[in-house]
């Protein structure tokens, strides 16, 4: 087992500059409408955040990638609802599960801007709160304020716990 951490660690380093490419594109799908649901980044990226730790790779450009692919992922998820409004139900996969984008807009209309920030935390919604403020044409301004802020915090949590646990090991 240590000999394929090392291994892994070894590619890693040796590979460093792809590894903020590839947090942004892992951010990016989470935070996507369609692709959220298929692709199980948020995994990837806790595991990520000790796996770059532990070769040696800042912090903050891990970071910094992460939040970016947070964020254009929710505008893009956004101008879709905005642009395509309620047909966006139809495609697969929310055409199979109708149910999401009900409890979406149940959540969006408790909660509103706060909502669009919460929902960056809980699975299912990450990617469906987006898509729900684009349907029901919520301002931009007040929508990108709570889509940074809330990937500022989410890959702070997503990235710290892996990173920190691997600096307070080694």
């Amino acid at each position: 087992m240590e000999a394929l951490a090392s291994s892994i660690l070894e590619i890693v380093r040796t590979h460093a500059a792809l590894a903020p490419p590839i947090v942004f594109v892992l951010a990016f799908g989470e935070s996507l409408a369609f692709v959220s649901l298929l692709l199980p980044a948020t995994v990837l990226l806790v595991g990520g955040g000790g796996i770059v730790s532990a070769a040696g790779i800042g912090f903050w450009p891990i970071w910094l990638a992460a939040a970016a692919g947070a964020v254009i992922g929710d505008w893009v998820s956004y101008w879709l609802g905005f642009t395509y409004k309620e047909a966006i139900g139809g495609i697969w996969p929310l055409s199979r599960r109708p149910s999401l984008l009900l409890k979406g807009r149940a959540f969006f209309g408790t909660w509103g801007v706060a909502g669009v920030f919460l929902g960056r935390f809980f699975g299912p919604l990450r990617c469906v709160m987006p898509l729900v403020a684009g349907i029901c044409a919520m301002p931009l301004i007040p929508f990108q304020v709570a889509n940074l802020t809330s990937a500022v915090l989410w890959a702070t949590l997503v990235l710290a716990p892996g990173w920190l646990a691997v600096e307070w090991l080694l």
